[in-house]
């Protein structure tokens, strides 16, 4: 099995799994980079994996159903282009021989979901859309602080070696305001060195991995006394036991970092 990110737009990544005979696509916020892979590969295209509503991610998939008859999954409750198998938490999605769980994942949209497969090549497999991003999360635009919360703690129960594939090449600037709220944290600074010299070399630095989240994430580290401490720091009403609060501030703060 082959997971390989296509870059769309300026930051997205459409991700793609196949198996040498027939492939998946993850968020297809354009058509062009996934017929160019199919093209390319020779491969029949069975089906569309969608996270949430947003147009950089559903862009391409009228396009793509009508150009490959490619079945189409997505969120129950959030307008997604038609027809489409609406799934909820609970829900699993059976492609290319593996069936993905269903996740609810509210936080950056109101019905935002994941799809999660234990075991692709021997490790598993976490499309996360733009809930989760290597060293930081996605904006608020529909959800709550305490939906965000919940959702990254569902995702953070997951497997160390988890491979987490998010939508968009974010890392970097992620990781700068990782920095600024744990300067002193020796996980952050190697990692950050690592994807730098990924992106150096004009590599994706995707998929990360569920264990180096934890330690690096300050969003997947808001019941850390030194992550708290920073959020109190940036606003001094926060509870540094109340890890809701402190993601909240996190979050404004990233808003406002330059």
């Amino acid at each position: 099995m082959n997971l390989l990110p296509l870059p769309a737009f300026t930051d997205n990544y459409i991700w793609m799994l196949h198996d040498a005979q027939a492939a998946v696509v993850v968020d297809p916020g354009e058509a062009g980079p996934v017929l160019q892979a199919l093209q390319t590969l020779d491969l029949p295209l069975q089906a569309i994996l969608v996270t949430h509503h947003h147009a950089d991610h559903v862009g391409g998939v009228p396009a793509l159903r009508e150009a490959t008859g490619a079945r189409v999954f997505g969120p129950a409750h959030e307008t997604v282009p038609e027809p489409i198998t609406r799934l909820v938490q609970g829900d699993t999605a059976e492609v290319l021989g593996l069936r993905f769980q269903v996740f609810d994942v509210p936080g950056h949209t109101a019905g935002h979901i994941a799809y999660y497969a234990p075991d692709v090549n021997g490790a598993p497999v976490l499309f996360c859309g733009d809930t989760l991003f290597s060293g930081g999360c996605g904006r608020l635009f529909e959800g709550t602080p305490a939906q965000m919360q919940a959702s990254l703690d569902t995702l953070a129960a997951l497997p160390g070696d988890t491979r987490v594939c998010c939508a968009h090449e974010y890392t970097l600037s992620n990781l700068k305001f990782a920095r600024a709220v744990e300067p002193g944290n020796g996980a952050l600074r190697q990692y950050t060195h690592d994807c730098e010299a990924l992106r150096q070399q004009g590599l994706p630095t995707l998929p990360s991995r569920l264990a180096t989240e934890r330690d690096i994430n300050p969003f997947l580290r808001t019941r850390q006394p030194t992550v708290a401490q920073a959020a109190r720091a940036f606003d001094a009403q926060v509870d540094p036991q109340d890890a809701v609060a402190v993601l909240a501030a996190l979050r404004q703060w990233k808003n406002e970092f330059q």
